[in-house]
């Protein structure tokens, strides 16, 4: 079986407030102009399927559910079977009672014990006290050099949708690689560790961060401190590795 990817799955339930373990018991295809802004190699149709376990919800759902859904079809142009396919539901409340709406293209996934207690592992995380919040950009940068050449500490300020308070420090010693922390709050903690991968606090910032500082967050210091700082961060997106968007 291949991986699953850590980054999908963060992507769909950071957007689903209602997560569905549940199970296709009837699909109807929609022809005409409600399916005419389907993609190429996908059918529309209208599934209702039995409610397993809700994993999220901001309330309650009734047994059975219905939603609307875009299939790609198989190498010979059909559709797969889905009815007694159990699937994981990443979606809204709709308008109407009983209904749910699909936050992306992918938002129904096949059920399997991997995928399931993934869904239920990054849902975790992410409603947690204390849940790193979304990376909306960097602001200031600087670099204070240390006492011998070579040495100093760089400290990233960034931007965040709840605004608060996240920061990095890069600190560089003779001898030693380039050490990184992340901090929240408005004290930083040198000695917090980098994130590991396929974390909610890796996946924040990994595909957060823009791919360079930019400009504007070096603006107004030494153009020598500057370039350090931009190799400070890059220190920290070689560390992060690819968001595997």
């Amino acid at each position: 079986m291949a991986t699953l990817s850590y980054t999908r799955f963060a992507d769909l339930i950071v957007n689903a407030p209602t997560i569905v373990d549940a199970t296709i018991h009837s699909v109807a295809s929609i022809k005409g102009p409600a399916a005419a802004d389907v993609k190429p190699g996908y059918a529309r149709v209208y599934i209702e399927a039995d409610v397993t376990a809700l994993i999220r919800a901001p309330g309650a759902l009734p047994p059975t559910i219905g939603y609307v859904a875009d299939i790609p079809l198989d190498a010979r142009g059909r559709m797969p079977k889905l009815r007694k396919l159990r699937v994981l539901l990443f979606a809204r409340p709709a308008r109407q009672p009983g209904q749910i709406q699909l936050v992306a293209l992918d938002g129904q996934r096949t059920w399997s014990p991997e995928a399931d207690a993934l869904t239920r592992k990054i849902a975790t995380e992410v409603v947690a006290t204390g849940a790193p919040p979304a990376i909306t950009g960097v602001g200031h940068a600087f670099h204070t050099p240390g006492a011998l050449p070579g040495e100093g500490e760089t400290q990233i300020f960034l931007t965040t949708a709840d605004g608060s308070p996240v920061s990095l420090t890069v600190a560089r010693k003779q001898g030693e690689p380039p050490r990184w922390s992340p901090s929240f709050g408005d004290l930083a903690d040198p000695n917090a560790a980098a994130p590991q991968h396929d974390t909610l606090l890796w996946y924040r910032l990994a595909c957060g961060l823009p791919a360079a500082l930019p400009d504007s967050s070096t603006a107004g210091i030494d153009p020598s401190e500057a370039a350090i700082a931009r190799e400070d961060y890059k220190v920290v997106l070689d560390s992060l590795g690819s968001c595997d968007r």
